[in-house]
């Protein structure tokens, strides 16, 4: 499954470090993380998207300079299926983008989309009435419902004020739990834990938050 990664500051920072160590855990991951990779950025109040089939440890990345929101999401191709670049997270549809690590197992919605977390993104919309965390709540527990399995979930759906995260596993928790970090003025959530100059503390499974 796949591994991702968000980073925000009050101030822009250079990204490129960051990227570098994910690039390394990525390439290092248990399960393979090379079938393409993509990253959206915050710059002038808009998002910026990077997406490519080249695995991230081989991609130039030290293109992005300094930001002040970042995402970033390495692929895992369920089964090795649909390894094309439009594939690739994160996704994005308006102001609001979307990035997905997990897989789920005779799941009972239907909703438009290419792949499962597309699929699950479009579905999550569907509750926006709510409100950002009360929508996002309340469809994570109707998919929870009408789901067979859920191996994991974990993901970031996240617009230029406001970011949200969701995190539930079954299983394999040194792969699937999540971590954060602050170091600097620098808020970092990432799928492993990597050289930081601050400390990382996971995040506890069946969490729903603003981060």
């Amino acid at each position: 499954m796949c591994r991702l990664l968000w980073l925000r500051a009050g101030t822009p920072f250079d990204v490129t470090p960051h990227l570098l160590e994910f690039g390394i855990l990525c390439k290092n991951s248990e399960e393979y993380q090379g079938h393409g990779w993509g990253c959206t950025w915050v710059s002038g109040g808009q998002w910026h998207s990077h997406h490519t089939l080249s695995p991230i440890w081989e991609d130039d990345l030290t293109r992005f300079g300094k930001i002040s929101l970042f995402l970033a999401h390495a692929r895992s191709a369920f089964r090795d299926e649909g390894i094309v670049v439009e594939n690739n997270m994160p996704f994005k549809r308006g102001n609001e983008v979307f990035i997905f690590n997990g897989e789920l197992s005779g799941v009972r919605i239907r909703e438009q989309g290419r792949i499962g977390a597309e699929k699950i993104f479009n579905y999550i919309n569907r509750f926006a009435h709510h409100g950002a965390l009360p929508g996002l709540t309340k469809a994570l527990q109707v998919i929870e419902k009408r789901t067979r399995y859920i191996r994991a979930m974990n993901l970031i759906l996240a617009t230029p004020e406001r970011s949200l995260l969701a995190t539930s596993y079954n299983e394999n928790p040194t792969y699937f739990q999540m971590y954060r970090a602050f170091a600097d003025g620098l808020d970092v959530v990432c799928s492993e834990s990597y050289p930081l100059d601050g400390t990382w503390r996971p995040i506890e499974n069946r969490t729903v938050m603003e981060l």
